[in-house]
């Protein structure tokens, strides 16, 4: 775990200025050596007689300086702990002083017990891109190698060794493997394991690193799809032509996607801002990615229906641009609607008129018939004669 630096606070040597706890908290396995270090010194090198470190435990003495007779001891102003067991977890607290400062720190210490479960709460994690070769470096070890040169390690992947001296993966002089043409299946749990001589006894260091193999990010040829070539608009009112682009698989962080009036850009074409781009929006739908940038007027003028607006969007894979024209909209009109009323109106009237005038046509014909259709009519009255 990296050192956490910040400025010595420097007054006087009685008084000693408490910077809290840390924000990381030191994981260790139970069983192994473990080295705290004293997160306010700056440069380990600098740290001499000059300058005195002692470190104690929250609730108890000074835990140094001491010899190495003792499990616990202080060493380059680092605090040893040879093995470590799951009781000395808790709050150390380290504290730095010379003849103008005094300051303290304290520094959180969590030990568990060595076993698979305890794998997913202390790693390293380390990330390789996916078809490339990469290394991983077995971390923190630098207290227990020193100037070795000759430093062995095995490396193992979820707790079975790795063979070291193939074209998968390949031993790298001192704390790194070489992991070959990664694939998704390399992901995963690895622990490096290097063994430690103390006092005549033997222990192992291990470090699990969480590689994570990532995905190479892929541009694509960027295409338009989206606004169409005439928007209808009413003059007046506020309108939005969002310009819409489909990358598929492609990445958006490398795609340029812009507007221009007359080939002009549109904050140099309209000062004023009353044409204005949208903000630029990247998602995702059905796992293909779109980028989208609007083109907004508040509000639409005359003046915009002779305007030529484009849509351009460019990457290093390609270019495309895309025409738009704003159209006015037809207006609402009396006139419009009443002339499809009128002419039913009309025919409806002439329907009307037709029939009625075949009705009254009719009738004539009836009385006509009626009063020149009977030819005994004249000889009625000679017939009355003769009977009286």
């Amino acid at each position: 775990m990296g050192v956490s630096t910040f400025a010595v606070h420097v007054g006087a040597a009685g008084s000693c200025r408490f910077h809290g706890r840390h924000p990381k908290t030191r994981f260790q396995l139970e069983g192994e050596p473990l080295v705290l270090r004293c997160p306010q010194v700056l440069h380990w090198e600098s740290t001499s007689a000059h300058v005195n470190v002692t470190w104690r435990r929250n609730d108890s003495a000074a835990a140094g300086p001491a010899e190495e007779e003792s499990r616990v001891w202080v060493q380059d102003g680092a605090l040893w702990i040879v093995p470590a067991s799951r009781a000395d977890s808790g709050s150390y607290i380290c504290t730095t002083r010379n003849a103008s400062y005094c300051d303290k720190m304290s520094v959180e210490l969590r030990v568990f017990e060595k076993t698979d479960a305890s794998v997913p709460l202390i790693f390293y994690p380390q990330i390789i891109p996916l078809s490339a070769s990469g290394l991983l470096v077995c971390p923190d070890l630098s207290e227990f190698i020193g100037n070795n040169a000759d430093v062995k390690i095995q490396w193992y992947k979820d707790s079975v060794p790795l063979d070291q001296d193939n074209q998968k993966f390949l031993s790298v002089r001192g704390t790194r493997l070489l992991v070959n043409n990664v694939s998704m299946e390399d992901a995963g749990y690895y622990t490096c394991a290097m063994p430690y001589a103390h006092k005549g006894r033997q222990y192992n260091i291990t470090r699990n690193i969480k590689l994570q193999v990532k995905k190479r990010e892929e541009e694509t040829i960027p295409v338009i799809i989206s606004p169409h070539q005439t928007i209808s608009a009413s003059l007046g009112s506020r309108l939005t032509i969002p310009c819409k682009v489909f990358l598929g698989a492609g990445i958006h962080t490398t795609t340029l996607l812009w507007w221009t009036a007359n080939n002009t850009r549109i904050e140099d074409a309209y000062h004023g801002g009353r044409v204005t781009e949208g903000e630029r929006q990247a998602y995702s739908e059905n796992n293909e990615n779109y980028v989208e940038v609007a083109l907004i007027f508040d509000p639409v003028r005359r003046e915009d229906l002779h305007t030529d607006f484009r849509c351009a969007v460019r990457n290093t894979m390609s270019s495309q641009t895309l025409r738009t024209m704003v159209k006015e909209a037809a207006t609402f009109s009396w006139e419009i609607m009443l002339a499809p009323l009128s002419f039913i109106v009309l025919v409806l009237g002439g329907i009307w008129m037709h029939r009625r005038y075949k009705r009254r046509t009719g009738k004539a014909y009836g009385l006509m018939e009626l009063k020149t259709g009977h030819p005994d009519s004249q000889s009625y009255p000679s017939k009355i004669k003769e009977i009286k």
